[in-house]
Parts: C-alpha cells; sequence; structure tokens
C-alpha cells in the first residue's frame, strides 16, 4: 500500500538542494555516495531518513517501512565514550551492504559522524567507495567535512544543509551568561582589596560549577527524550557514544554562547574607542577560541572554562 513520503525537514522544503535530490531519485539518477554535511546533525539526518524512504519505499517495493526500522537500510554509529568508528563495525557494515535487498529495490546505507572514522575504517570504506556495490545507495553524514579524508569527499557527491538557526538556552543558562557578564563588570570597575581578588577567583570557579551542571542536566534531559523516540534497538556503546556527542554538541554552542556574550559586554566600551578594552576582548577571545580548540583533543570542558575565566580576570583588571 503506498503512503506518504517521509517530509523533508521544514526549513529544507522547497530549496534547491532538496529539488535536485528528488529530481534525481525520481530519475534514478542520484549518486550512490552522498556526502551530506550542515551544522545542524538532527536537520543532516532529517535528509538522510528522507532520501531513505523514496528510495527504499517505492511501488515496486514489497513491504514498507520507517527508513530507521527498514530492513534494507543499515546504520553504522560511533561507539563507546572514544565515539570512533571502528574497523570492524565498518567491515560488518561493508558485509550487509553486499547482499541482495530483502524488501525493496536497493540497500541505503546511512554513516552516522562519518568524521569520527578512525583512520583504519577511514581506508576499509575507502575501497567501497571506489568499487561500491551495485544498488547502494552511501549516505555520510558530518558536521565536520574538513576532518574526513580528502580521498573519501573527493568520491562523494556534496549536499550542504544549513541548520534552523534556533535559539537555544537549557534550564540555568541565561542566569549563567547574565552572572557571567555581571562577573566581568566588577573585574573591569577594578578589584581594590584582597577581599574583593578572592571573590573574583572564587566568582569563576562558582561559574565553572555551574557550567558543569547545566551541561549534565541538559545533556541528560535531550538524551531521555532522544531515547524514548529511537525505534531500533542500540548497542550499549553506540548509546555511550550518542549520549557524549549530544554533551559535546551542547557545550559547543554554550561556549559559542559565551563568545557572544563577551562580546555583547565589551561592545558599549568598544564605540567609546577604548583602546584597553580592545585589547582585553581580543587576548579573551582569542584564549577562549584556543581552548574550544583544546576541547577537541578530549580536554575536560570544566578544566577549560576555569582556565578561560582565570585569564580572563588578568586581562580584564590589567586592562
Amino acid at each position: 500500500m503506498s503512503t506518504a513520503p517521509v517530509p523533508w525537514p521544514d526549513s529544507l522544503a522547497g530549496t534547491p538542494a532538496v529539488a535536485v535530490i528528488d529530481r534525481a531519485i525520481g530519475r534514478e539518477r542520484l549518486s550512490h555516495s552522498l556526502l551530506i554535511t550542515g551544522e545542524d546533525h538532527d536537520i543532516l539526518l532529517a535528509v538522510a531518513h528522507a532520501i531513505a524512504d523514496r528510495l527504499l519505499n517505492t511501488p515496486l517495493s514489497t513491504a514498507h517501512f520507517p527508513p530507521d526500522a527498514h530492513p534494507d537500510c543499515f546504520h553504522l554509529r560511533p561507539a563507546k565514550k572514544m565515539r570512533q568508528i571502528s574497523a570492524d563495525s565498518t567491515r560488518e557494515l561493508i558485509g550487509k551492504v553486499q547482499v541482495s535487498p530483502t524488501v525493496a529495490r536497493q540497500k541505503v546505507a546511512i554513516i552516522h559522524e562519518c568524521d569520527r572514522m578512525h583512520i583504519s575504517a577511514a581506508n576499509i570504506f575507502l575501497k567501497t567507495l571506489e568499487e561500491p556495490p551495485a544498488h547502494t545507495t552511501l549516505l555520510l553524514l558530518t558536521t565536520r567535512p574538513y576532518a574526513l579524508l580528502t580521498t573519501i569527499r573527493s568520491r562523494c557527491l556534496h549536499f550542504r544543509f544549513p541548520g534552523v538557526g534556533a535559539t537555544f538556552s537549557p534550564d540555568g543558562w541565561s542566569a549563567w551568561l547574565s552572572d557571567y557578564q555581571a562577573w566581568l563588570g566588577r573585574l573591569t570597575a577594578g578589584v581594590a582589596d584582597k577581599k574583593a581578588v578572592a571573590d573574583s577567583v572564587m566568582g569563576a570557579y562558582g561559574l565553572t560549577a555551574r557550567f558543569a551542571a547545566v551541561l549534565d542536566f541538559a545533556t541528560s534531559e535531550i538524551w531521555k527524550k532522544q531515547k524514548s523516540a529511537l525505534t531500533v534497538e542500540l548497542t550499549n556503546d553506540e548509546e555511550e557514544a550518542m549520549e557524549v556527542g549530544i554533551s559535546n554538541g551542547l557545550r559547543s554552542r554554550l561556549f559559542a554562547d559565551i563568545e557572544r556574550a563577551t562580546r555583547d559586554f565589551a561592545l558599549p566600551a568598544l564605540k567609546k574607542n577604548t583602546g584597553s578594552t580592545r585589547l582585553a576582548l581580543t587576548g579573551a577571545i582569542d584564549k577562549l577560541e584556543h581552548n574550544v580548540g583544546l576541547l577537541r583533543l578530549n580536554l575536560n570542558e570544566s578544566a577549560s572554562l576555569e582556565d578561560f575565566l582565570l585569564s580572563s580576570l588578568r586581562l580584564w583588571f590589567g586592562k
């Protein structure tokens, strides 16, 4: 029985990229390997589901299933706390797509966060891209395409989809940002005695502790919602990787908010051409961006934020 196709994300409906993909699917001319990129992994996954549904659930299919539960749709995800895609799991996926489809005319493989492939897994997967299995479409999803091997990128048709641009504010975050700007205000007003210095240092540690609490609570709430919505069973390693991925994505957005809050705090003084404020702002943003880079090397977010705030204390107080 024919059913309505899985809809494209509302923010993408009618866009040129969607029109190109729909037209290629209708003509049975879609590339065997698509690299789907953007800032929001949820949007990328929704795009992948829409494509998979149109490829698998056709009038010639013997049965229809949701894309994430379709017997001819396979998934490769990062696993464990390090969130890597291993060589073994990559070989397992390749073995699955080599087999003839069950109910559809073709197969689809969705590689979640493909930038998380271990180098050995990437090299194994590269051979599949060079000699793709018949009647198979590979959908590679990533928010970090620059982290992929050039040889993988060059063998895929690229589609970039922007995020929805929605505002994001977990419980307690607006208050945190307000208190952070108030803390900066006390620094720029001058620290007159030892007690004020101690208060400023303790304020930095207080902000660090509250940041960790906001991040942990928001991660837990989002993971609960996503886990309850899952229609497929994941291994414990895959669940652990998904939860860590949620946390990493959240902390990136929170650190981006800290950068905006720092700029907003300094803007009035910058309009007055206050050179010392400009130097302090530049130093603080440079330090923040450096520490965000260290997060990608697995530096703990609390240690990163603590280092940034203590550096800010020196930068703004000495401006």
